[in-house]
Order: C-alpha cells, then structure tokens, then sequence
C-alpha cells in the first residue's frame, strides 16, 4: 500500500507537482509563462523541506509518462530517476490519461486500481 507519495504531472500543460505525507495532500502548481524543465528541482526540494517529508524506502514517487513534451516528460523521468537512486524509494509512471483530474481522491483510484506500472522504459510523447 503507497502511504506516503510524490507525484510529478509534467507533460508541458498543467503542470503539478503533489506530495502526500501524514494523510495532508498538498499540490504546487507551474505557470505556464516559466520553463518548467529547470524549477522542477528546487521545486520538489522546497516542497519535500516545508513539509518535512522523510523519503526513505518506505516513500513512493509517481511520474507522469505521457502523452506530452518530450523535453519535459525526459525531465521528470530523470529526475524521478534520480530521486530513486538517491534515496532507494519505490518509483511507478502512470499514464496522462488515467488521471481525470489532479486531486488526492483520483490519485488513489490511480493507485488502487493499479495503472501505475513499474516500467518507465516506453515514455510517450506527442509533437
């Protein structure tokens, strides 16, 4: 069972980063104005510090794999990536459309009725 999670929705529209931790959901949202691609980092370190989130083995981190920007979507695989390597969490894509909408409620229909897969090797992008 995911607990405690952060999930990364970037495909390059409506871009959002969500952590949950101690059952509080709380989302950061991108403007679109910015280049998302190189704030995705501080992004997630600030938000992991303000909410003292303890990533750790028992941590899972969820990564959208499209459709969407190849740039982006490369990014957020990486780092994704990296925050597995770093910290030995558990690491699931999803695809862009088995999640309606970003809210706490669809995010756990996307982990209980497993369209989260372990394999991130086939990303999808668009043009």
């Amino acid at each position: 069972m995911i607990k405690d999670f952060l999930i990364i929705n970037c495909t390059g529209k409506n871009d959002k980063v969500g952590l949950k931790i101690n059952n509080n959901f709380f989302v950061h949202d991108f403007q679109t104005k910015i280049q998302n691609n190189e704030i995705l980092v501080s992004t997630i370190l600030n938000l992991t510090k303000k909410h003292k989130a303890n990533i750790n083995k028992d941590f899972t981190v969820l990564v959208n794999n499209g459709p969407g920007s190849f740039s982006t979507i490369r990014v957020a695989l990486a780092v994704a990536k990296g925050i597995k390597i770093s910290n030995n969490v558990n690491l699931f894509g999803f695809k862009d459309e088995d999640l309606l909408q970003f809210n706490l409620e669809n995010i756990e229909v996307l982990i209980n009725k497993n369209l989260i897969e372990k394999k991130l090797i086939k990303p999808l992008y668009f043009s």
